[in-house]
């Protein structure tokens, strides 16, 4: 099973992706770093509740839309 930071690492860079916005814009929208957003991506931070909820704001979408991917779906 992968790691559950890359998981939420990739699923926030798809989302960026899809509203075409840089890993800066998404850190301003956000108020976080944009370093942060970085090593979120790249599934090296172990992210708060709080900042994920900053940015799954930031990339105007909901928990249930965020969680209901693909990358969250059981591997077994």
């Amino acid at each position: 099973m992968t790691d559950i930071r890359l998981r939420v690492g990739t699923r926030i860079k798809e989302l960026r992706n899809q509203l075409k916005i840089s890993q800066e814009q998404l850190s301003f929208k956000a108020e976080l770093d944009r370093t942060y957003i970085n090593s979120v991506e790249a599934g090296k931070r172990n992210i708060s509740v709080i900042a994920l909820e900053k940015i799954i704001l930031a990339l105007e979408t909901n928990y249930s839309i965020f969680f209901d991917d693909k990358n969250f779906k059981d591997e077994n």
